[in-house]
C-alpha cells in the first residue's frame, strides 16, 4: 500500500492533525493508498511558503525561458514515467487504461506547450497624444490557490499549474483526497528538477477545509477551481474579503444535437463518446442528446445496440471500454438520479442498475443508461449527474433545438451535428456555451481556450487566455519630454 504525503516548502510531511483518508480503487473496492488529510493549519503553513517565496522574486524574478526550462524537464519526466503514472490513475480514478494513458500524455503535452509559449513575445505599446510612451506588461498575480476534482487530477492539475508557474507565479495546489496518487507523484517530479523550495505546494484535503482556507486567505491573490457550480458559489463568497481573482471552471449540462442530415454513423458514435467516457464523470458530456423528430426512433435503437455492448470492467483490463465510478459515494449518487428519472416518468430504455456480475460486484460498476421520453423540467435533464446516464429530448426545428440546448442553467459545452454547413454554424452561433464542436464531441486541446457560460464557470483556461488568466496586466507611461507641466504657475 502506498503512503502518500503533502509537500510544502520542498519538504514531503503528514498532516499537522496526523488524519489519514484511505484511497480506494473503484474497481474492486480495496484500498491501495493511505493519504494525509489536510487541514486549515497546513493550509495556512502551504500559503505562507508560497508567499514567502513569491515576495522573495526566486522565482517570478527569473528570466521566461529559465522557468520555461524546468516546465521542459517537468513534461519530460512525464513522458518518462508515462506507463506508471498511466497505471495508478487507472487504478485510482477506476477510468480504462487508454483513457488514463491520453490524459498522462495530454498532461505533458501542456507543460511543454506552456514552457514555449511563456517566452513568445507580449505586451502592446500605444501611440497617445501626449509625448508619452505608453505600454502595458503582463506580470505575476501572485499566490495562487489551485483547486482540482478528483475526474481528471492529474491533468486538471497540468492545465492550472502549468500556466501559472509559467508566468511567474507561486502555487498551493489542493487536489482532492479521493484520487490524490498521481498528483502526489507529479510533485516528486517538480521536487526532481529542481524547482525553488516553496514555489510549488501540495496539500490533501476536503474542499470544505483546505479549499476555504485557500479562497479566504488574505495571503492568496487568485483561486482557481475546477469542480461544481455549488462549491463554485461558496468560492466566490470566500474569496470576497480580499477581492482576490478568481477562475471557475463548473458544472455543465451540455446538449448534443442532431439534425436529420447528420452522418447517421458518426453521430451515434460521438453520441455515445460524449457520455460515456470516464463514465459520464466529465465537467463537458454531452449527457442531453437532442435528436430531431424524423431520425429520433431509428436514432435510439442504433444507439441502444451500441451502448449495451460497451464492455464495463476494471480500468486495467485491456478489453474494457468503460470502466468504474470513483466512489462508492458517488454511485450511490448516481443510482438516485436514475431512480428519480423511473419516478419522474420518463422512460428508462437501457442499463439503469448497478453491475455486480462477471467479478465486479464489489466495484462501483453502473450500466450505460439512457433515458426518452423526457421533458425539460425533469431533474434528470435539468441537473448535472456526473454519471453514465444520457437523456434524450426531440425537437422539430432549428428553432426548437436552440430553445431546448440552451434551456437549463449551464452553458459549457455543446454539439451539433449536420452536413449543412452554414445550418450547423447559425445553431453554434445561438448557443450560449463556451466549449462547441460540429460534427465532434469532447475533443480537448492545450491550444484552445476552455471555459464556460451562464452557470458554467467564469475565465478561460488553456491556450494563450490560460496563461493570461493568471497574470495581471500594467499599464506603463514614460514621458518623453521631461520638463515642469506648470500647471499651478498663475
Amino acid at each position: 500500500m502506498l503512503k502518500l504525503k503533502m509537500f510544502i516548502n520542498g519538504e514531503w510531511m503528514d498532516s499537522l492533525s496526523r488524519q489519514k483518508s484511505s484511497v480506494v480503487n473503484p474497481s474492486h473496492g480495496k484500498i491501495i493508498a493511505e493519504a494525509p488529510l489536510g487541514n486549515t493549519e497546513d493550509a495556512r503553513m502551504a500559503i505562507d511558503a508560497a508567499r514567502t517565496a513569491f515576495d522573495s522574486g526566486i522565482w517570478s524574478d527569473l528570466p521566461a525561458s529559465e522557468r520555461a526550462s524546468y516546465l521542459f524537464k517537468i513534461a519530460e519526466k512525464l513522458e518518462e514515467h508515462a506507463s506508471e503514472l498511466s497505471q495508478l490513475e487507472t487504478a485510482n480514478t477506476g477510468k480504462p487504461l487508454r483513457e488514463a494513458e491520453f490524459d498522462i500524455a495530454d498532461a505533458a503535452d501542456c507543460f511543454r506547450y506552456y514552457a514555449g509559449l511563456v517566452t513568445k513575445p507580449d505586451g502592446q505599446t500605444y501611440p497617445v497624444s501626449s509625448p508619452v510612451q505608453a505600454m502595458v506588461v503582463r506580470e505575476p498575480v501572485g499566490v495562487c490557490g489551485l483547486i482540482a476534482p478528483w475526474n481528471f487530477p492529474l491533468l486538471t492539475g497540468a492545465w492550472k499549474i502549468a500556466p501559472a508557474l509559467a508566468a511567474g507565479n507561486t502555487v498551493v495546489f489542493k487536489t482532492s483526497e479521493v484520487t490524490p496518487i498521481t498528483t502526489v507523484k507529479l510533485f516528486e517530479i517538480i521536487k526532481e528538477v529542481g524547482i525553488p523550495d516553496g514555489v510549488a505546494n501540495l496539500v490533501i484535503g476536503g474542499g470544505a477545509i483546505v479549499g476555504n482556507e485557500l479562497a479566504e486567505s488574505d495571503k492568496v491573490d487568485m483561486v482557481s477551481f475546477t469542480g461544481s457550480t455549488a462549491t463554485g458559489r461558496s468560492i466566490m463568497k470566500a474569496s470576497a474579503g480580499n477581492i482576490k481573482n478568481i477562475a471557475l471552471e463548473l458544472g455543465g449540462k451540455s446538449p448534443n444535437i442532431v439534425f436529420a442530415d447528420a452522418d447517421f454513423e458518426t453521430a451515434v458514435d460521438y453520441a455515445l463518446y460524449g457520455i460515456f467516457v470516464n463514465a459520464g464523470q466529465v465537467c463537458n458530456a454531452g449527457s442531453r442528446l437532442l435528436l430531431e423528430e424524423s431520425i429520433h426512433d431509428k436514432f435510439i435503437d442504433r444507439l441502444i445496440e451500441k451502448a449495451k455492448k460497451i464492455r464495463v470492467g476494471p480500468g486495467d483490463q485491456p478489453s474494457t471500454e468503460m470502466g468504474a465510478l470513483v466512489s462508492e459515494d458517488h454511485m450511490i449518487k448516481v443510482l438516485k438520479y436514475i431512480q428519480l428519472g423511473i419516478e419522474e416518468g420518463a422512460k428508462l430504455v437501457c442499463g439503469g442498475k448497478r453491475i455486480t456480475s462477471n467479478g465486479l460486484e464489489n466495484g462501483y460498476f453502473v450500466e450505460p443508461t439512457i433515458f426518452v421520453d423526457t421533458k425539460p423540467d425533469m431533474k434528470i435533464v435539468q441537473e448535472e449527474i456526473f454519471g453514465p446516464v444520457l437523456t434524450v429530448q426531440k425537437f422539430k426545428d432549428e428553432a426548437e433545438a436552440i430553445q431546448l440546448a440552451n434551456d437549463t442553467p449551464y452553458g459549457l459545452a455543446a454539439g451539433v451535428f449536420s452536413q449543412d454547413g452554414a445550418k450547423a454554424l447559425r445553431v453554434i452561433k445561438k448557443i450560449r456555451a463556451g466549449i462547441t464542436w460540429v460534427n465532434a464531441y469532447n475533443l480537448a486541446y492545450n491550444e484552445a481556450p476552455w471555459g464556460g457560460y451562464k452557470q458554467s464557470g467564469i475565465g478561460r483556461g488553456l491556450g494563450t487566455f490560460g496563461l493570461d488568466e493568471f497574470s495581471e496586466v500594467k499599464q506603463i507611461n514614460i514621458n518623453l519630454e521631461v520638463e515642469p507641466t506648470k500647471w499651478f504657475d498663475h
